[in-house]
């Protein structure tokens, strides 16, 4: 299986990256291409006219890249690499799987607070369960994903998960199944790789504004 989510069976387009010298399916990787003036460019959506250039969806392997000239070697000629470029691949993947989630929720496709999230699961709806990194673990732990391969999301914290809901935060998510989904456990697997070697934000047992997130409550 890729880091991006998909099982490799052969019916997505392989790249190869320049990190590790790998190939894999696209679902695995991130896209760069450069600007105008000729600066390394994060493209998630592939959607940048000229060569791309494809890195693993890994923290490691974007630091190995830009510290290396593998985009410059990859592009044939001098470029310019931001500064933080895995911070930024990070962020722009966060904003969209945060996105993603919230187009579900106008769907009808996606609910938060641990009883609606329970209910879900009780009665099959909950195709994927998601819960906030820096929930509590002992309320965490009284919901259980769905049986199958891919069912659980842990890589949004829990402000951001409540940026999806259109609340300040959230512990507890579910999505039912549909195109969206499929979608989000994508880009989330993206993410993961990317804060896999973190250990500040993405930790259990974070705080927010002061105050330990993850209360057993029933709208967390």
């Amino acid at each position: 299986m890729t880091r991006g989510g998909r099982d490799d069976k052969g019916d997505d387009p392989e790249r190869r990256c320049i990190a590790t010298g790998e190939s894999q399916p696209k679902a695995g990787l991130i896209r760069f291409g450069l600007g105008p003036d000729a600066e390394v460019v994060p493209d998630l959506l592939a959607r940048l006219p000229g060569r791309g250039f494809y890195v693993t969806a890994d923290r490691k392997a974007i630091e190995k890249a830009a510290a290396k000239g593998l985009f410059a070697r990859a592009a044939r000629q001098p470029v310019k690499v931001p500064e933080g470029l895995a911070d930024t691949v990070e962020a722009l993947l966060a904003r969209r799987v945060v996105d993603l989630v919230s187009l579900a929720r106008k769907a009808g496709d996606a609910v938060t607070g641990f009883e609606k999230v329970k209910d879900w699961l009780v009665k099959g709806k909950a195709k994927i369960l998601i819960q906030a990194s820096d929930g509590s673990e002992r309320g965490k732990m009284k919901l259980h994903p769905p049986e199958g391969k891919e069912t659980f999301i842990g890589c949004l914290t829990a402000r951001e998960l409540g940026l999806a809901f259109g609340r300040e935060h959230a512990i507890h998510g579910a999505l039912a199944s549909g195109g969206l989904t499929t979608r989000v456990v994508e880009e989330a697997a993206r993410l993961a790789g990317l804060r896999s070697e973190i250990g500040g934000k993405a930790a259990s047992g974070g705080q927010i504004d002061g105050e330990t997130v993850g209360r057993d409550t029933k709208d967390a």
